[in-house]
């Protein structure tokens, strides 16, 4: 990957195995409570590089690549694995006891909210509070396709089962997986173009090339069933904090600010011109946020 001075201050990844997979994860830290970091769709640990340092002076701090993204095991759909939102839930959960070996705060990002929430909520005794960054509302979601336009109710389905044709499916993740095409994807989902980088294009893309990435991939676009926040979030017997970039075209807020209903929501917090990634995009307003929130809740 392009070196970068983000990547200077961090050492060398650890390997947890996993159902017989290898897992890739990313500690430090030696003092404080226990951090563990949960990236989105398509990312992995480096999408807290700008984070993990910081942290790391009042916490120890972990950053996991889930099963089947970054440089973690990448097995077929249907190998053991089924790539939902309940198996990741377990992965997180799992980490939490063998490795972390203790009760930790779960900080996630888009589809890693739901993730985190979904592992605090299957095993209580893991979480000491979620943190939500801009949280997938799955919007493709079975139950909410009512809801949208007609074009995404009926195109999304269309779409779906294209892809599940096999060189349909190859050949579209095959372009989307360029670097030119992710790029124009992150000049969506960030509102500072300045941060879209070489170094965080190649984060992205780099581990596409690996055997059974598109068969990942396909299985979680196909995926229209499983938790929502709304009905993980009641559920949580930990407290949670949402913060949410104003700007992100995918999640929007004004949907998003309605979680901030549930009691166990202790405060939500908007961060005005911020994208759909606001740990990496705004790690000066990320950073001291959760820091403050973490350590207020572990006096």
């Amino acid at each position: 990957m392009t070196t970068s001075s983000s990547k200077t201050v961090l050492t060398s990844t650890k390997t947890w195995i996993w159902q017989d997979f290898p897992i890739c994860y990313q500690t430090q830290g030696t003092t404080g409570p226990v951090v563990v970091l949960v990236h989105g769709f398509g990312a992995s640990w480096w999408h807290w590089r700008k984070n993990i340092p910081v942290l790391a002076q009042s916490c120890r701090v972990y950053a996991i690549d889930l099963i089947g993204f970054g440089a973690s095991a990448k097995p077929k759909p249907g190998e053991k694995i089924a790539y939902t939102l309940e198996t990741w839930g377990q992965q997180v959960a799992d980490f939490c006891r063998e490795v972390v070996g203790e009760p930790a705060f779960l900080v996630g990002n888009s589809i890693g909210c739901i993730v985190a929430m979904q592992a605090a909520v299957s095993n209580p005794d893991i979480a000491l509070g979620v943190a939500l960054l801009n949280c997938s509302l799955r919007l493709l979601h079975d139950r909410k396709r009512e809801t949208l336009p007609l074009s995404r109710r009926y195109g999304a389905p269309l779409l779906q089962r294209l892809l599940s044709i096999k060189p349909v499916g190859d050949f579209f993740f095959n372009q989307l997986a360029k670097p030119k095409t992710v790029r124009k994807i992150l000049l969506q989902a960030y509102a500072n173009a300045e941060i879209v980088t070489d170094e965080l294009v190649d984060i992205l893309t780099s581990p596409a090339s690996d055997p059974g990435a598109v068969a990942v991939f396909l299985a979680f676009t196909s995926y229209s069933t499983g938790p929502l926040p709304e009905d993980l979030l009641p559920l949580l017997a930990c407290p949670a904090i949402i913060l949410w970039g104003t700007a992100d075209p995918w999640e929007p807020i004004k949907l998003g600010r309605e979680l901030a209903n549930f009691p166990q929501v202790e405060k939500f917090i908007p961060l005005e011109g911020v994208g759909h990634c606001p740990q990496d995009e705004a790690p000066e307003l990320v950073n001291p946020i959760l820091l403050d929130w973490i350590l207020e809740r572990s006096r």
